[in-house]
């Protein structure tokens, strides 16, 4: 650092900036090299679940419906299916599906006994969500 001491109206002294200039651009280099950059992922594929195996005659996002009639029939989306049977049925229609939902619709002669047995072998077969149609629900259709 050099100052200027002395002269005719007494002593006078400047400091010398250009050290100062020097350090500030060394430490502003230092901060640049230790700042860390952001990090880089390796590119990664997510795998893409299969596309269902659809058939031509069935709908793949068709509501699902379990009908109790009168006369003792029990159907599922319009196919006539046995009580031994609605398990393994509902099963295969939704393992491929994402959203396990599914309604009971039965009919006003039918007992909720039976009712109930459709809901419990619904819930054993792996649909989360039974929701019950009735005719105030079907009437505003």
């Amino acid at each position: 650092m050099a100052m200027t001491v002395g002269g005719k109206k007494g002593s006078m002294s400047e400091p010398n900036i250009v050290p100062l200039i020097d350090v500030l651009l060394v430490l502003i280099i230092i901060f640049m090299v230790i700042t860390p950059t952001v990090p880089q992922g390796l590119e990664a594929r997510i795998p893409q679940p299969a596309p269902p195996m659809v058939t031509p005659d069935k709908d793949p996002l068709a509501v699902i419906v379990v009908r109790l009639t009168s006369g003792g029939d029990l159907l599922v989306s319009q196919d006539k299916v046995s009580w031994d049977g609605l398990g393994s049925r509902l099963e295969d229609i939704f393992k491929q599906r994402a959203e396990k939902a599914a309604f009971v619709k039965g009919d006003d002669s039918v007992q909720f006994a039976e009712v109930a047995r459709a809901i419990d072998i619904m819930r054993g077969a792996g649909i989360d969500n039974v929701g019950l149609i009735t005719a105030n629900i079907q009437a505003r259709q």
